[in-house]
């Protein structure tokens, strides 16, 4: 008898809300409150208990040479990214934009390499049928307007990798095969991030003259236009950012 009354009051047993983020189990005396909000604190408060992922030792090295208080002229910066970069390998040279606003993109000519080539493809139905089946290995598309009904259809798979042609990158142009004289070379794209108002895009190679880099940042500088930047810094795959008075 005693346990069909204990199935009987555990069936009784309700969830109920008070619609202010609470949610409890009806136990009369015993009853057990749990604060949604509570918990949430909670959970944050141990994640940031955790410790932070150390760094190796010659990051940590490097990273004391860099004066963060300070903003370097491009050429110190470059002579300074060379000695606290740690990569065994001849890494990339990044450019970290801070922008006025999210939006802004564009195509530039750099007047040296950036040791990245782009792989640029023009619009064709025997492409289309590579795109279809998942085969994505182009940087570039370029295409008429006469083009975008075939195009329109392939957009969930174009649209996400920022492929899909337009005007504004001028990627949507009446000569694909002249066009693409302006996408070779040491052209590259910037654009801001899709929810902040930041850049990133690679501008060389770590072994490249200093020279080069600084002349390869003061022409992407000049593209995204000063008035629209807050802040420069540039960095290796592994390397401190160094912040630059642009």
């Amino acid at each position: 008898m005693a346990k069909d009354k204990d199935k009987k009051d555990e069936k009784e047993k309700k969830v109920k809300s008070s619609g202010k983020g609470e949610r409890f189990v009806d136990m009369s005396a015993d009853a057990v409150v749990v604060d949604e909000n509570v918990l949430e604190e909670q959970l944050n408060e141990e994640k940031e208990e955790k410790e932070p992922k150390v760094r190796g030792k010659k990051y940590q090295e490097a990273r004391k040479k860099v004066d963060t208080t300070k903003a370097y002229s491009p050429k110190e910066a470059f002579e300074l990214l060379k000695e606290v970069s740690v990569s065994k390998k001849n890494g990339t040279v990044e450019a970290h934009f801070n922008v006025t606003e999210k939006g802004l993109s564009g195509d530039t000519n750099l007047p040296h390499s950036t040791g990245k080539a782009r792989k640029v493809a023009i619009f064709s139905d025997e492409l289309a049928e590579q795109i279809k089946a998942g085969k994505i290995d182009f940087d570039v598309l370029l295409a008429t307007a006469a083009d975008m009904p075939k195009i329109l259809p392939l957009a969930k798979a174009l649209g996400p990798k920022g492929l899909m042609p337009n005007p504004k990158s001028g990627t949507l142009v009446p000569d694909p095969k002249k066009a693409l004289e302006n996408f070779s070379g040491n052209s590259l794209h910037y654009k801001t991030e899709k929810d902040f108002p930041l850049i990133h895009t690679v501008i060389g190679k770590v072994d490249q003259p200093v020279e080069e880099l600084t002349e390869n940042l003061k022409a992407l500088v000049k593209a995204v236009n000063p008035k629209n930047i807050k802040k420069v810094t540039v960095k290796s795959t592994m390397s401190p950012g160094i912040r630059v008075n642009f």
